[in-house]
């Protein structure tokens, strides 16, 4: 059965946005990129909210044309595109690249997507993960620390009413200060 893995960067202090929305402070040089791809790349779908689905939208079908775009983006653009997405969203109807449109988090649902053939499926944000954090549905935890502090912005885990058990499986420093902290969701 596929996992569920929520994959975000976070500043130390806990942010993933700062104000403003602002994520330049992400620290992604080709090596974390090429990390990423090969992670991402053999993932079998995204799950994204949809301002996450239109943030991607707005730049990856097209980066690979860009003559500016490293060869990580390159490689990354295609993956995007080819990757199915799966896109919770109450005022989205339909979606292009590949995407399937869900207007709530069903546990019935996301249960049939676990069950079908292929990758593991990975998604970003806090209101969404929120969402399938509140149903028991996230399995994995991949965190990257960028190695910064904001002290203001979007918290990635903000209080709520679910309590995740986790056990560490990985650790990873890269070269640009970023560390990867890895968990596994416990059963309880």
């Amino acid at each position: 059965m596929r996992k569920i893995i929520l994959q975000n960067a976070v500043s130390v202090d806990g942010f993933f946005e700062g104000p403003g929305r602002d994520i330049s402070w992400h620290l992604v040089d080709e090596e974390l990129h090429q990390h990423m791809n090969d992670e991402l790349g053999a993932m079998g779908g995204f799950i994204e909210g949809r301002v996450t689905f239109e943030l991607m939208a707005e730049y990856w079908p097209a980066a690979d044309q860009n003559p500016d775009s490293s060869p990580a983006e390159v490689q990354f653009a295609d993956i995007w595109r080819e990757t199915p997405k799966y896109v919770f969203s109450r005022t989205l109807k339909k979606a292009p690249w590949n995407s399937t449109v869900f207007a709530d988090v069903v546990p019935e649902q996301i249960a049939e997507l676990k069950a079908q053939a292929g990758g593991d499926l990975v998604m970003s944000g806090a209101d969404l993960a929120a969402s399938f954090l509140r149903k028991g549905l996230i399995d994995e935890f991949r965190i990257y620390v960028n190695p910064v502090v904001l002290g203001g912005g979007r918290r990635m885990f903000n209080p709520a009413e679910y309590k995740a058990n986790l056990r560490l499986v990985e650790t990873r420093a890269f070269g640009n200060g970023v560390v990867l902290l890895r968990y596994e969701r416990v059963a309880t």
